[in-house]
C-alpha cells in the first residue's frame, strides 16, 4: 500500500469516532502543555539568574589582580617599599593577556580616590576607577543624562546613579541618609572641585581651623613662627554624563561608582603629584617613584562564556590572581538543571496518562476493526502495512495533540509573563520542536503493542468476528 493510502485510511478512521479521538488528543494536550510550560519556568528562572550574573560582572568578564608574591608590605600611604613587583599589573601584563586565544577586550583598571566639593557639600570618593575607553564602551550603559567620554577628552566623570547620596553637608552629616532627599546638586552643571591629593587635605583640615579650599599659608599665632600647610590644589573636573537608574531604590553594579577614561586620568595624576609618588603606586628604597604605572586591576572579557574558565586558568598560571563568575555560573546552570527536571517530571505525569489513553483507544480500535483487519490480510495485504496503520493513527493523535499542546503553552506563557510583568515563563524555539517531537514519539510508542496485536490476529478468526 502507498503512503498515501495508509495516511487516508488512518485519518479516516480518526474522523469516524470524533468523540474518542478529541478526548485522547486532548488527553497529549493537557501533558505536552504541562511539560513545556514546567520546563519554560524553569528556563525563565535561569534567564533572571544569568541576567542577575551580568549585571554584577558579567558572564564573560575576569579580574586580573596582582600576584601574591607582590602583596603586602604597603605603608599607610598605600606605596611599597623594595617588594618584589614582578607580578604586579603593568603595560607588559596587559600585552601578554592580550596575546591570549579567546581574548576580546584588555583594560588596565586604575582605582583612585579623591575628595569632591560642591557648593556646601562635599564628598569623599573610594569607588572611582579608569578603563580604557574600549572597556568603558563594552559596557553598555544606559545614560540619563550626558555620554561617555570621547577619544582626546580632557578628563571627565561618569557617575552612577546613586552617588547622589553619598553627599555630606558641610557638618560632615549625610544628607540623603538623614532626611531622606538628595542634595540639591546639578552633576551635569555645578562645577565640581575635585582634590585628588586627598592625604594633603586632611593634614589641612586638622592642622588649622579654617576651610581648606579657603585657608592659606598663614602663622599659626603662636608667635613661634610656624606656618599652617598650605591646601591641596583644587580642579574642576566636567561630567561626562549619570548613568540611568529607575529612581533611588534601583541599584545597580556601577550605582555608588565613578567611571573615567584611563589615559587622561593617568595624565592628570601625574600632574597633581609631579615629582612624587601617585597615591597607590609602589616606591622605590629612597621614596621616590617608578616611572611605569601599576594598575589596581585588569579588566578582560573573553569571546565566549564557555572560553572563560580556561581562560582564567591561563593568567593563573602565569601567577596572577584572576576572578569570575564562572563557578556561580555552573552552580546556576546546576540548580537551574534539577528543577528543570523536577518541573518537567510533574509533567510527564500527565503525559504518560495521555499515552495510556492512547494505547486504549489503538487496542479498542483494534477490536471494533477486527474483522477489517481480517479482510486485509486475507486480501493479502503486508503485515507490515496493517503495523504501519495503526502506528500512523497513533502518531496523528500525537502530531495534533503536540501541535495544540504547543499553542497552548504560548498562551498560557504570555498570561504569565503578563501578570508578573516579567519574562517567568520562556519557551524557545527548541521547546516547542521537543513538545512536537516528543508528542510524535509518545503516540508511536503507545501503538506499537496495539499494532503488534493486529499484526497477530489469525485472519480465520478475524473474518468471522462479529
Amino acid at each position: 500500500m502507498k503512503i498515501s493510502d495508509l495516511l487516508h485510511m488512518s485519518l479516516s478512521s480518526l474522523f469516524k469516532r470524533k468523540l474518542r479521538t478529541i478526548l485522547t488528543i486532548l488527553g497529549v494536550v493537557i501533558g505536552i502543555a504541562s511539560i513545556v510550560i514546567m520546563v519554560s519556568l524553569g528556563l525563565g528562572l535561569k534567564q533572571q539568574q544569568m541576567d542577575m550574573i551580568e549585571q554584577y560582572g558579567g558572564l564573560k568578564t575576569i579580574t586580573v589582580t596582582e600576584g601574591s608574591s607582590s602583596g603586602g608590605g604597603h605603608s599607610e600611604s598605600g606605596t611599597s617599599s623594595g617588594k618584589d613587583l614582578s607580578k604586579k599589573l603593568t603595560d607588559s601584563t596587559i600585552e601578554t593577556i592580550r596575546s591570549m586565544d579567546h581574548v576580546e577586550i584588555v583594560s588596565p583598571v586604575l582605582d583612585f580616590e579623591m575628595i569632591i566639593k560642591t557648593g556646601a557639600y562635599n564628598y569623599d570618593v573610594y569607588g572611582a576607577s579608569g578603563y580604557s575607553l574600549e572597556a568603558l564602551e563594552d559596557m553598555n550603559w544606559k545614560f540619563s543624562e550626558g555620554e561617555l567620554p570621547k577619544k582626546g577628552d580632557p578628563l571627565k566623570f561618569v557617575y552612577g546613579n546613586l552617588v547622589l547620596q553619598n553627599f555630606n553637608d558641610a557638618r560632615g552629616d549625610s544628607v540623603y541618609y538623614d532626611t531622606g532627599e538628595l542634595p540639591d546638586i546639578d552633576l551635569m552643571k555645578d562645577p565640581l572641585f575635585v582634590v585628588f591629593d586627598t592625604e594633603a587635605y586632611y593634614e589641612t583640615q586638622n592642622s588649622s581651623d579654617e576651610s581648606p579650599f579657603d585657608a592659606g599659608t598663614v602663622d599659626d599665632g603662636s608667635g613661634s613662627g610656624s606656618k599652617v600647610k598650605q591646601p591641596p590644589k583644587k580642579y574642576i573636573i566636567p561630567t561626562a554624563g549619570v548613568l540611568y537608574g529607575d529612581g533611588p531604590d534601583d541599584y545597580k553594579d556601577y550605582s555608588y561608582n565613578i567611571y573615567c577614561d584611563i589615559e587622561p586620568l593617568i595624565a592628570q595624576l601625574k600632574k597633581v603629584f609631579r615629582g612624587k609618588a601617585i597615591p597607590g603606586q609602589p616606591t622605590k628604597k629612597n621614596g621616590s617613584p617608578y616611572r611605569e604605572i601599576y594598575y589596581s586591576s585588569i579588566y578582560v572579557k573573553a569571546d565566549d562564556v564557555e572560553n572563560v574558565k580556561d581562560l582564567q586558568t591561563q593568567i593563573q598560571n602565569l601567577g596572577y590572581e584572576a576572578s569570575s563568575n564562572t563557578e556561580w555560573i555552573e552552580q546556576t546552570k546546576k540548580t537551574s538543571e534539577q528543577q528543570q527536571a523536577m518541573l518537567g517530571g510533574i509533567g510527564a505525569v500527565a503525559l504518560l496518562v495521555a499515552a495510556i489513553g492512547i494505547a486504549n483507544t489503538m487496542m479498542m480500535s483494534i477490536y471494533e476493526r477486527t474483522k477489517e483487519i481480517g479482510i486485509m490480510k486475507v486480501l493479502g495485504c503486508d503485515l507490515s502495512d496493517i503495523r504501519s496503520l495503526f502506528l500512523i493513527e497513533a502518531a496523528l493523535i500525537g502530531l495534533i495533540g503536540g501541535a495544540v499542546g504547543d499553542l497552548l503553552s504560548f498562551s498560557v506563557s504570555c498570561v504569565i509573563n503578563s501578570v508578573t510583568g516579567e519574562r517567568t515563563s520562556l519557551i524557545p524555539l527548541w521547546l516547542y520542536m521537543i513538545g512536537l517531537g516528543f508528542a510524535v514519539f509518545v503516540g508511536v510508542a503507545a501503538g506499537f503493542f496495539p499494532s503488534k496485536r493486529a499484526m497477530e490476529l489469525s485472519p480465520l478468526s478475524a473474518i468471522k468476528n462479529e
